[in-house]
């Protein structure tokens, strides 16, 4: 599995991820919303520490920054 979400994608995700279980732990949001909203957290969550995301993958877009070959 080749990393393809980029520090700033990770960050994103995670502070939307923070906002939805806000949301759900304040009351603001409840029922299958809520549940909804718990899952893509979950997801977002979990992407953001592995640094992959499937979707992209299928899609082939990468937001990791390309690294530099050095020349010996």
């Amino acid at each position: 599995m080749k990393k393809n979400m980029g520090n700033v994608d990770k960050i994103i995700r995670t502070l939307l991820a923070v906002v939805a279980i806000y949301l759900y732990v304040s009351g603001l949001v409840s029922g299958t919303l809520g549940i909804v909203l718990m899952v893509l957290a979950g997801v977002f969550l979990f992407t953001s520490l592995i640094g992959f995301c499937p979707l992209y993958s299928l899609v082939g877009l990468s937001t990791c920054p390309a690294k530099k070959v050095r020349n010996s």
